[in-house]
């Protein structure tokens, strides 16, 4: 009797035993597995940090290349008696971009490339620009070459520039009584809700697209005919948000290029006809004041301001 007791009691020791044993080996695998898991962790967030790393620094060789174009550009249209104030402006910009210390997230780099490639768009412009300039040069300069005139064909040559310079004038007074009125400035959401502008601010979610539109104010003395509408958005720091991809491009403005942000080409017919024009920007807009500005041809007829937070 005795010695089944012995063995039951030396049964049940083995038994917890055992069981110890168990836990032990669970907590050594379950530990195990928590450092590997750590480990994979530390090594994935190692190599996203060195993917970042290495898309900045493509980034700033792409923004010291695209740098480097514009120079190039800048320098050529100079030396041709080209206007190269809004080339300046980009290059600026791409050059505060390639000083900036903090580190970019991967939306800001995806901007910003996307950014440099439309800049690629402009640069093809400016290269047509300059040939363009090269040959009124060469032109010019035979023309110079070959020119031997006679003082009356020098007054006659006067007298047609009087004239041409009067016709100019009087088409320019004729633009400036052209007049924008109810000037609608919109922010239209993903859903195509309209917000109107008023004394409250925009929000950038609330502006998928933005919508400007107005009436152009009937005008008897103005003549019929096609005119160049454009819309010129300006940011908090006055200067033009535009993307070329998206249609936006350079006019000239007294003798000075400037870029717009939207543009269409209308048939004026003294009809008070009222003009639509939508932008989607792709990104964010700067907290403050912006600005939009209208011009026919080459003279502003209305401007208008709108707050986004």
């Amino acid at each position: 009797m005795s010695s089944n007791f012995e063995n039951n009691s030396n049964q049940k020791k083995d038994q917890s035993k055992n069981i110890i044993i168990i836990v032990l080996v669970l907590l050594v695998i379950i530990s195990g597995i928590k450092l590997y898991t750590d480990y994979v962790d530390r090594t994935k967030k190692t190599e996203e940090i060195l993917l970042l790393s290495s898309e900045n620094n493509e980034l700033n060789n792409r923004l010291d290349s695209i740098t480097y174009q514009l120079d190039l550009r800048i320098q050529e249209i100079e030396k041709l008696g080209g206007d190269v104030k809004a080339l300046e402006a980009v290059r600026d910009q791409m050059i505060a971009e390639r000083n900036s210390a903090k580190q970019r997230s991967n939306a800001e780099i995806a901007a910003l490339n996307s950014k440099i490639n439309n800049l690629n768009s402009l640069i093809t412009q400016k290269d047509q620009e300059i040939l363009e300039l090269r040959a009124a040069n060469q032109e010019l300069f035979a023309e110079n070459q070959d020119l031997k005139t006679t003082q009356t064909q020098i007054e006659e040559e006067v007298a047609q520039l009087n004239l041409q310079k009067q016709d100019l004038q009087a088409k320019v007074d004729v633009a400036s009584m052209l007049k924008a009125e109810n000037i609608s400035i919109a922010a239209v959401n993903s859903r195509g809700k309209e917000r109107v502008e008023t004394t409250k601010e925009f929000r950038n979610r609330q502006i998928e697209r933005l919508k400007v539109s107005f009436n152009l104010r009937d005008n008897k003395v103005a003549p019929k005919g096609p005119r160049n509408v454009f819309v010129q958005v300006l940011g908090p720091n006055s200067q033009p948000i535009f993307d070329v991809a998206k249609g936006s491009g350079t006019f000239m403005i007294n003798g000075e290029e400037l870029f717009y942000t939207m543009k269409q080409d209308v048939i004026f017919d003294n009809t008070e006809q009222e003009l639509v024009f939508y932008y989607e920007k792709g990104s964010d807009y700067t907290t403050g004041s912006h600005e939009v500005k209208i011009f026919v041809d080459n003279y502003q007829i209305g401007s208008k301001t709108f707050n986004v937070k």
